[in-house]
């Protein structure tokens, strides 16, 4: 063989697992008309996986001297089924592979297959009378150890077996020449044992999917859905592709129905040869390979449906479900997917068309009266996307504990350390949230969360620069037109979070009023009209200490007020009149969720 079989190995094996050993093994058995198969699998110790051997045997017709030609040449293939390549996987895995052979009634070939391999190299005898048959041998594990102790787990084995040669066991079955495969391991002196034969290849039906890959190949669809008397769930989906059969996941594990022993073989001559040479991988144009799945998964999850009948009625559940979160993607959906395909696939297939159809307006420069309602449509759905990213934004409030920083719940309010302007609105309307105070704080000028009070000042006085470090949990700026040169509002916020003490939450008060005293020399001038907000968890204690100089606001949950001098100047003394709130979180919360919740109301009686 003038091939250098190391560099082969990595060429075509580089991204392998030891379980394609096996396969190998039992593909050229079965090529070899082999009826019967025994794997046996021995370890001595778990963690010396340098001590593991496999032995496969068979009883097919045995390595005669064609047979032996073509294992000799990489490549020697007579069929597009085969790829003359699969025994390069024994190398990547095993340092001493002896293989005993048995073949014309009274011949006996043996040979050592190894990186160096050399066809000459062969003991042939003449041997007593036998039946045909080889057993190959592979000992001194190459690696350091094993990947997954399922490589070496029978009842493991027996289920990739299947998935990997369902289609050619049935057809073998199909003729009266089914194929018993025994699976022996010992394991730490335990032995496991794992037998696959025709009883556990389901009967088949066909039925042609009506839509073609191409101009000529018909899909073909190959399935069993049976009881299953053990309750237990199984599932084999997958392409036949040259006589192997490949997995191929088009249901989601979660959605796989329990009590059930299902299978799913997609046939059609258009998969001829459309493997690569390791059989890894198929080979499809992209947009063939996303139709192929699209139908193959279509055709399961109709036959799914037709013969379970809760799977319908649960499906009908997921759908209404999502629709119901999820309004505005209703018809993003695809219904074939839903109860087959996870969740969050379903969610991000949707976004993606939706996504799609808005760059598509959006680019746009003229619009017809298709495009037109296409782009009434658009934007009801997108309004109604932000609806309810400002639902999910209450419910992550309502998360909100003592275990929970400061940092935490402030993110929520606004990004940190993030200023966010007027021009920008459209773009930050996903990063800022001062909607929770009040929508009308949606019409701010700038936002500043967590940033220097000296930045405050130089957007209130637009120019003039005072050092102050200070930092407002959120300072929100307004003005009635920021083009022209006229006093702004102001709000700042400070935010104290869950589970503090008494003395920790009445520095609240501090906090503003020490922001104030920054602030009011503006008044009058610069600033026409500033709010001042503690949000705090009020409870028994923090309200008794406020009761005595605050009063309780009328409101649908806690807010308490005052009125207080604040001293801005010692030379002439000088003082200014502020109000002060001191508002419950969980009012907050309450208040955003009613006016939140109108929306989401009225938007989901449009969509019913």
């Amino acid at each position: 063989m003038k091939v250098n079989l190391s560099q082969a190995v990595k060429v075509f094996f580089g991204n392998s697992s030891l379980e394609m050993v096996y396969f190998e093994a039992i593909a050229n058995a079965i090529d070899a008309d082999a009826t019967e198969i025994t794997i046996s699998i021995n370890l001595d110790i778990r963690s010396k996986s340098e001590n593991l051997s496999i032995s496969i045997e068979d009883n097919g017709i045995g390595f005669t001297d064609d047979r032996y030609r073509k294992f000799s040449n990489l490549f020697d293939v007579e069929e597009a089924s085969h790829k003359g390549l699969g025994r390069l996987v024994y190398i990547a895995y095993f340092q001493e592979i002896e293989v005993k052979s048995y073949f014309g009634n009274n011949k006996k070939r043996e040979f050592t297959f190894s990186d160096n391999f050399n066809e000459g190299e062969q003991n042939i005898e003449q041997s007593k009378e036998h039946v045909s048959g080889t057993t190959i041998t592979m000992k001194n594990y190459a690696l350091q150890k094993l990947a997954k102790n399922d490589y070496i787990d029978p009842i493991y084995l027996k289920q990739r077996i299947l998935e990997e040669f369902y289609s050619l066991l049935f057809k073998k079955k199909e003729n009266d020449t089914p194929v018993t495969i025994n699976i022996n391991a010992n394991i730490e002196g335990q032995d496991i044992d794992s037998l696959l034969n025709a009883s556990d290849i389901l009967e088949l039906e066909k039925v042609d999917i009506d839509t073609p890959i191409d101009t000529i190949n018909i899909l073909h669809l190959y399935y069993a859905i049976k009881k299953d008397s053990q309750n237990e769930k199984s599932l084999i989906s997958a392409i036949s592709i040259d006589n192997r059969t490949l997995k191929y996941d088009i249901i989601a594990n979660e959605y796989i129905p329990i009590g059930y022993n299902m299978v799913f073989l997609l046939v059609s001559d258009y998969f001829i040869g459309k493997v690569d040479l390791s059989r890894q991988n198929i080979k499809f144009p992209p947009n063939d390979e996303k139709r192929v799945k699209e139908l193959f998964r279509a055709k399961v999850s109709e036959l799914i449906e037709l013969n379970i009948d809760t799977i319908a009625q649960r499906n009908k559940g997921l759908k209404e479900d999502l629709i119901d979160r999820y309004p505005h993607l209703g018809s993003y959906f695809n219904n074939n997917d839903i109860g087959f395909v996870s969740r969050d696939e379903i969610l991000k297939q949707a976004q993606n068309k939706f996504f799609k159809d808005q760059r598509e307006l959006l680019d746009a420069t003229a619009l017809d009266d298709v495009q037109f309602d296409k782009a009434l449509d658009i934007s009801s759905k997108a309004l109604t996307e932000y609806i309810l990213f400002r639902e999910v934004t209450i419910k992550n409030l309502r998360k909100i504990n003592s275990d929970n920083s400061e940092a935490e719940l402030h993110k929520l309010f606004a990004t940190q350390y993030n200023r966010f302007d007027q021009d920008d609105k459209v773009k930050d309307v996903y990063r800022n949230n001062a909607w929770v105070l009040d929508d009308k704080y949606m019409t701010y000028k700038t936002i500043l969360s967590d940033r220097d009070m000296d930045e405050l000042v130089n957007i209130i006085t637009k120019g003039e620069v005072e050092k102050d470090s200070n930092k407002p949990d959120i300072a929100l700026v307004f003005s009635k037109d920021p083009k022209e040169d006229t006093p702004v509002d102001v709000v700042i916020v400070e935010l104290k979070k869950r589970g503090i003490s008494l003395e920790e939450n009445m520095k609240v008060v501090t906090q503003l009023e020490k922001r104030a005293r920054n602030l009011m020399k503006y008044y009058n001038n610069q600033i026409q009209r500033i709010w001042f907000y503690g949000i705090i968890e009020l409870n028994e204690e923090v309200e008794l200490a406020l009761a005595g100089e605050y009063t309780e606001l009328y409101s649908s949950g806690k807010m308490y007020y005052k009125e207080t001098e604040v001293a801005i100047s010692l030379n002439p003394k000088k003082s200014l009149p502020i109000g002060v709130f001191i508002w419950d979180i969980d009012a907050v919360i309450d208040d955003a969720e009613a006016r939140n919740s109108t929306f989401l109301e009225l938007i989901k009686s449009k969509f019913e």
